[in-house]
């Protein structure tokens, strides 16, 4: 630094000329010291907004109000106003801190950034990376095909060139079709990795940014990069060659099976973010432990029906009465919601992004919990909502019966339906006709869908196109009672656990129905809701007694 200069270089407090001063006056445009910074706010010739320096560039002038610093967030308009706007224009409207707001979107962006960055794009570059390989055996299978159309060739001579030539040409046709669906394919995955990277550097330089407008501007393209592309799977064509007899060498000729290209809607999969925090393969430890027992509201006469894990420290519960809590693992009270026609919930689920969903069996809806406010997302006819739960993808499946005569669960993008999941292949129905339709419901980590029938004293597992894998009836173990299953929840290992009630224990199968072992040895009292947290810790709530017990059964 040149000393002629340095005086003037150093960052000073602009009343002392301190140096380095900690504090910030965002109106103003200078830094003050915190020994002056109260003589500074004393100036009363203008509004002041002091802060860290660190924190500089997050006030912004009120489009309204010019004099007025916008200091909250209209959660309802999706605007930042003043104190102004909010006693006038946005009077009775939810507000938010401006810079918690600020803070809890970048929270957003860092996790849709380690998303990309961790689970998308090497995703994708493993599904790309498969492609070369797919080429090298369609050359291989080249090879080996020409190989043997020639040899017969040969064999036959002149009689049969015009033939051959036909089937080479006819295999190239095939070639050259496969070869172009591979080359597509690659072309757009390689772009999609390309706009991946574009959205990774852009998030990197917004994380960076306290551009306000910027930050506010983001939208997240982590849904459209979630949606995978579709898997091409090729039967390879085969060469028959029959014995040559030259009375019927027309008929002797052979023929190439047809190319078979497949379009394997849910061939990938990405492991979600909570996956990695718990290894395969987890060894059960040898006799399950209570680890926490959480004391709710409900007792024997208002019973406690469901749980859901927000995190591995808080948990959504809900029962027989209108009012859905959240507690902490000492059973304290951070939030509770109440629905919005004031009857139970059916069901609870929480969403990727954290969100509450409930079903409402009364008035035929299904809502989502946004901070204190509720918007209805799926509103039904002629059907009723039960229980729900939030897949991998961000769908919702969504069980429902018609006044307790059939049952069917419907795939939901948003409010747009997807698919219906209802009958065998055979026709017949895959649930229990009447009875009380009472069936919760789990995805699995391969996409199962895995579903406890209490009716049909069965749990009914399909994959992901709907198609039934297994039905589970109990282990060839007897128990007490008759197995009558209700609340159904799976692990990082793929593991189906299932509350049997009635016998006062936990059931868990393998991913393909192989029954494992039982916890039964916590003291169990009616369990009924299950859910799991990221490090696969079992949380059971116990329906006659409104106790949730959360338990280790992973070493």
């Amino acid at each position: 630094m040149d000393p002629r200069h340095g005086a003037q270089d150093l960052l000073s407090c602009h009343l002392c000329e301190t140096p380095i001063p900690s504090l910030y006056c965002e109106i103003c445009d200078i830094h003050v010291c915190s020994v002056c910074v109260g003589k500074h706010i004393l100036d009363e010739t203008t509004q002041h907004k002091v802060g860290p320096f660190k924190k500089r560039g997050f006030a912004t002038i009120c489009q309204k109000h010019s004099t007025k610093i916008c200091e909250l967030y209209c959660e309802q308009c999706g605007v930042p106003i003043c104190a102004q706007c909010a006693s006038k224009e946005h009077n009775g409207h939810e507000f938010a801190e401006i810079v918690e707001k600020i803070e809890s979107q970048k929270k957003s962006m860092l996790k849709d950034l380690q998303e990309l960055e961790k689970f998308i794009c090497p995703k994708y570059q493993e599904i790309v990376s498969t492609i070369p390989v797919q080429k090298a055996d369609l050359i291989e299978n080249l090879h080996k095909l020409t190989t043997a159309i020639d040899k017969h060739g040969e064999d036959l001579h002149r009689e049969i060139d015009t033939v051959i030539k036909k089937l080479k040409s006819y295999l190239d046709e095939m070639d050259s079709k496969h070869l172009t669906l591979l080359n597509k394919q690659e072309n757009e995955i390689t772009h999609t990795i390309s706009e991946i990277k574009k959205s990774i550097a852009g998030l990197k330089k917004l994380l960076n940014s306290n551009d306000v407008s910027l930050v506010y501007a983001y939208k997240s393209r982590n849904a459209e990069f979630r949606r995978l592309p579709r898997r091409l799977t090729a039967t390879f064509p085969k060469f028959k060659s029959p014995e040559i007899d030259k009375g019927e060498v027309n008929r002797l000729i052979g023929s190439l099976s047809a190319l078979s290209i497949k379009t394997d809607e849910h061939g990938y999969t990405i492991d979600s973010p909570g996956a990695e925090s718990s290894p395969r393969n987890r060894p059960f430890i040898e006799v399950p432990r209570i680890v926490t027992e959480i004391y709710t509201k409900y007792n024997d006469d208002i019973r406690l029906r469901n749980v859901s894990c927000l995190s591995d420290e808080d948990i959504w519960i809900c029962g027989n009465d209108k009012m859905m809590s959240l507690l902490n693992l000492n059973g304290e009270l951070l939030k509770s919601v109440q629905t919005k026609t004031e009857k139970r919930p059916d069901g609870i689920a929480v969403t990727r992004s954290g969100d509450l969903v409930y079903t409402d069996y009364s008035d035929r809806t299904v809502n989502i919990v946004k901070n204190t406010l509720i918007y209805t997302v799926i509103k039904l006819q002629e059907w009723r909502p039960r229980n729900v739960c939030s897949t991998s993808s961000g769908d919702l499946l969504v069980v429902m019966s018609n006044d307790y005569k059939q049952t069917k669960v419907v795939r939901y993008s948003g409010s747009t339906e997807k698919q219906i999941i209802q009958f065998q292949e055979n026709g017949e129905h895959l649930f229990f006709m009447g009875g009380f339709n009472l069936i919760c419901i789990s995805e699995n980590r391969n996409q199962d869908i895995c579903m406890s029938d209490c009716d049909a004293r069965a749990v009914v597992v399909v994959n992901k196109a709907g198609k039934p894998r297994f039905t589970y009836t109990g282990p060839s173990i007897t128990t007490e009672d008759l197995f009558i299953p209700y609340g159904i929840t799976t692990d990082s290992q793929g593991r189906i656990l299932i509350a049997d009630c009635d016998n006062n224990c936990i059931h868990i199968l393998d991913q393909d129905g192989q029954f494992l072992r039982y916890i039964e040895k916590c003291d169990l009292q009616s369990p009924y809701g299950l859910c799991v947290d990221t490090r696969d810790n079992l949380f059971v709530a116990e329906w006659a007694i409104g106790k949730v017990k959360k338990i280790q059964y992973y070493l």
